[in-house]
Order: structure tokens, then C-alpha cells, then sequence
């Protein structure tokens, strides 16, 4: 089955770089910092980063200490920006789509992947490929969209008031796993949709230590000077998780 290259579509890869370019997207204020805070210490380390997109935390990840970086991703359009923008003579760009790492050459001490697990229709498979592409006591760092947000397959994601405030996330489905298709810039987007115990177990299940999961959310600080992020009280937009192979 091919893989979905969403972000090759012209429409789509507009409107996302876009939203990335806004200041104070969810990105910059809470995925980022999270991933950050569960990378260990880069010095000396090789890294393989999946789904690495324009390439920005490639060449974040070598500025840490990292020796060398691999970046994968199955978009076109995005390494080219990564080839333009965000090139080192450490950092090795590939256009495969990360389910294919098990053609790689040699292990990693460090895997990340920001935002890309969720585009994974077999997430047992890819886990298991990055754990025996990684180095004794390697760390596996990752993101996604938030389980509940998965789980949505239809109708409205929120009930609000009738000035248009969200009161509260609708959920349904969250049990049922599985493709789900959603219209975000163009129609047939592809996601698919995982319990949060799905997730945690299938790492234990290759051999991976879980060792941290974070929820990021906006702290009374930040609304201050982003208010329209309070709708996060009701509901995380990101997972994150760190796991160690022992």
C-alpha cells in the first residue's frame, strides 16, 4: 500500500507552513519545549530523526552536540526546504518514508520524531524497526497529536455557548482504533487513531523502558499572552514520550 505524502500536496504544504510561521502556534509554545525537555544530552551522539520535515530540529539537534544526524521524511517539497534552509555537513537527508528504516546503514544512539507517528497506519511495526535501529541504552523521544484528538472522526469538535465559546470537547470512538480521514487545508487527510494505552504498551511490548509521557497545556503565564490557547484545559492538542532501550 503507498504511503500518504500529504504535505507534497501544494495546498496542503501552504497552509501548514503557514500555521508554523504564526507566532505563537502550538508548536513554538508547547510541543517544542516538551520534546525538548525529554531529549538527553546530544554530545557525541548519532541521531535519526523521523519525519524530520524542513529540517529545522536536524540542524537544532547538531547546534546540542549531536556528531551526525539522519533525517528521513517522505516529502519532497519539505526537504528541499531542509536542503536550502537547513543543510551541515553532519546532517545526511533521506526521501523514504520512515517505515522503511530497516534499510538503513548502522544504529543510532538517539531517535526522534516530531509530529509523525499519527501519519503511521502500523505503529507496532515502526516501533519495533526503531528499536532494532538503536544502539544499547539509545533513547526514543517522539510526539503526536494527542489521542483524543485521533480519535475524531465526525461531527462538531466542540459544544460552546452561544457567544461561541468552547465549553467542553465532544469525544466518541476513542475505543475503536484505527484509519480515521479529516479535511485540514485539503480533503482525505489521513490519520490513525491509537489508545493511549495502545501507545504505552506497544513500546513495552519490543523491549523499550517508558521512562516519561507528557501533556503540555498553557499555565495561567502563558494565557496572559495567549489567551486563545485556554481551550487546552479541556483537552491536550500533543502526546509526548521518552523510552530507553536497556
Amino acid at each position: 500500500m503507498p504511503k500518504q505524502n500529504i504535505y507534497d500536496d501544494p495546498i496542503f504544504f501552504d497552509g501548514y507552513m503557514k500555521i508554523r510561521e504564526k507566532e505563537g502556534n502550538a508548536n513554538d509554545l508547547f510541543e517544542i519545549p516538551a520534546l525538548l525537555s525529554l531529549l538527553p544530552d546530544l554530545s557525541g551522539k548519532s541521531l535519526l530523526d523521523l519525519g524530520c520535515g524542513y529540517g529545522e530540529h536536524c540542524k537544532m539537534f547538531i547546534d546540542m552536540g549531536a556528531k551526525s544526524v539522519v533525517g528521513v521524511d517522505i516529502s519532497e517539497k519539505m526537504l528541499e526546504v531542509a536542503h536550502r534552509e537547513n543543510s551541515d555537513p553532519k546532517i545526511t537527508y533521506l526521501n523514504i518514508p520512515m517505515e522503511d528504516i530497516d534499510k538503513l546503514d548502522g544504529r543510532f544512539d538517539v531517535v526522534v520524531s516530531s509530529l509523525a507517528i499519527h501519519y503511521v497506519e502500523s505503529f507496532a511495526e515502526v516501533v519495533k524497526k526503531i528499536y532494532d535501529k538503536m544502539n544499547t541504552n539509545g533513547v526514543f523521544v517522539f510526539s503526536q497529536e494527542h489521542p483524543i484528538g485521533t480519535a475524531y472522526s465526525n461531527g462538531n469538535r466542540w459544544t460552546k455557548d452561544d457567544n461561541g465559546n468552547k465549553l467542553y470537547v465532544n469525544l466518541s470512538n476513542y475505543c475503536v482504533e484505527g484509519e480515521r480521514e479529516s479535511t485540514w487545508f485539503v480533503e482525505g487527510v489521513k490519520k490513525y487513531h491509537r489508545t493511549f494505552s495502545t501507545i504505552v504498551n506497544t513500546l513495552v511490548d519490543v523491549g523499550f523502558t517508558v521512562e516519561r509521557m507528557i501533556e503540555p497545556f498553557a499555565d495561567a503565564e502563558m494565557l496572559k499572552k495567549y489567551p486563545e490557547h485556554d481551550n487546552l484545559k479541556h483537552k491536550p492538542d500533543f502526546l509526548l514520550g521518552k523510552a530507553k532501550k536497556m
